[in-house]
């Protein structure tokens, strides 16, 4: 590898890494395509006044980092995430799309610049909750630093599986398991501000090949490690699927169908952007299509046929 391409792709790993760990500086706009100021409620009536409210937590995979229109510079909020296409099927339904660039379960309850805590968008009136996080949790942004650095001196091998398991614990297994206490918390405290509401927890979609072959250095990881990092992940939302249904909160799998579609594949069929992004995203983050694909998701478990 040349200075110039070690260069680019030092650069690409650390923007994947900022943007997982914190805000992007996204250029904000004042209102949503449609018009209405950005976290604020849209929707349709269904025709008596009534409107169900839908409220999104979450992390940048739910914001949209770089995907346009942005509509909140603070969040790297787009107008095209899934939450805003799940709102656009749901007839009836005011969205209050709160999630936020690098959020953790911590900023559930806590501000995030000017993002307010999370959970703050919650009351007996809301009807429909959904929620993506742990990611950052388990530290999604410092693990692919991690691991980009690590193959540089051992491409063909597995490093970054060696530098989590050294001294016979897997660091990374223990992040998941640590995490989850944090989503029970998180869903009880959704149970209680909206006891009327109907909870989805959503997963990750597949970021790197479910076959674990690689594609360094599109994506500048180890040989070796692209199964444990997908085995990592699959963990992870092993976790939340089984933490959705100890809190009696319908789980929502973005792994299977988005698989095929990760950051490996070529531009207009992956849905998942590698470090260095052809399409309007965030590096490691879903694109346009990506979003499609969780929102397609979430309507399939809610029930909700028809076109995106």
């Amino acid at each position: 590898m040349g200075v110039g391409r070690a260069s680019i792709l030092g650069a690409a790993v650390a923007s994947a890494a900022l943007v997982l760990t914190a805000v992007s500086a996204v250029p904000a706009t004042a209102h949503t395509r449609d018009g209405h100021h950005p976290g604020h409620g849209h929707g349709h009536g269904n025709g008596n006044g009534h409107r169900d409210a839908y409220v999104a937590l979450g992390d940048s995979y739910t914001s949209g980092p770089l995907i346009p229109d942005q509509v909140d510079a603070n969040c790297a909020r787009s107008n095209r995430n899934y939450p805003s296409l799940v709102a656009q099927r749901l007839r009836g339904t005011v969205l209050t799309d709160v999630s936020c660039g690098g959020a953790t379960t911590a900023e559930m309850w806590k501000a995030q610049g000017s993002n307010p805590p999370q959970l703050d968008a919650l009351s007996r009136r809301t009807s429909l909750v959904t929620l993506q996080i742990g990611g950052n949790d388990v530290g999604f942004g410092s693990i692919i630093r991690t691991c980009a650095g690590a193959a540089v001196s051992d491409p063909t091998g597995n490093p970054c599986e060696k530098y989590y398991s050294a001294g016979g614990t897997d660091q990374l297994r223990a992040a998941v398991e640590a995490t989850a206490p944090k989503i029970d918390a998180v869903l009880d405290a959704i149970h209680h501000r909206a006891p009327r509401a109907r909870v989805v927890v959503v997963g990750y979609p597949a970021l790197l090949p479910d076959s674990g072959v690689g594609c360094r250095p599109a994506v500048p990881f180890a040989d070796g490690d692209f199964a444990y990092l997908r085995d990592t992940e699959k963990r992870l939302n092993a976790m939340l699927a089984r933490r959705a249904k100890a809190a009696h909160a319908t789980y929502v799998d973005t792994y299977t169908p988005t698989v095929g579609h990760d950051m490996c594949t070529a531009p207009g069929v992956r849905w998942i952007e590698p470090l260095t992004p052809a399409a309007p995203a965030a590096p490691a983050h879903p694109n346009a299509l990506g979003e499609e694909a969780m929102a397609a998701a979430v309507l399939d478990r809610l029930c909700v046929r028809g076109r995106i």
